[in-house]
């Protein structure tokens, strides 16, 4: 009982820590995420001063990945970062910048697609496919 007791504290905590730094995303963000072999995309809208860290685990077969990016932030910041299966970043970018890009060469397997938002207002939209 006591360690259940424990355990909710430092959830409370962790929450409460996480609504002092800003919003976070919830329903009426309308958040999309497609996680398929091969093909990632995220898109979030009516962000307003949010502050999270989303990660997910992504496979791709490949060794390099397309990225199209066509959100926009109006305040804040919002950076998309993708790590190889070895743990290389192969790609860093701000999401307010829009257009495709090529990630650097990495090795095919698991990789990880972490969006980290800070005050970020504004809509999130983005794809990440094997060439």
């Amino acid at each position: 009982m006591r360690r259940n007791t424990l355990r909710w504290w430092a959830l409370a905590g962790a929450l409460g820590l996480a609504a002092c730094s800003g919003n976070v995303i919830g329903p009426d963000n309308q958040l999309q995420v497609t996680n398929a072999t091969d093909n990632f995309q995220l898109q979030a809208t009516a962000l307003n001063n949010v502050s999270q860290t989303l990660t997910y685990l992504w496979q791709n077969t490949g060794t390099s990945a397309n990225v199209n990016q066509s959100g926009t932030v109006t305040a804040g910041s919002a950076t998309l970062t993708i790590i190889d299966q070895a743990g290389t970043t192969v790609y860093l970018a701000n999401l307010g910048d829009t257009g495709t890009f090529q990630s650097s060469a990495g090795l095919a397997g698991g990789w990880t697609i972490r969006v980290e938002l800070h005050g970020m207002s504004g809509s999130l939209n983005f794809r990440g496919q094997k060439p």
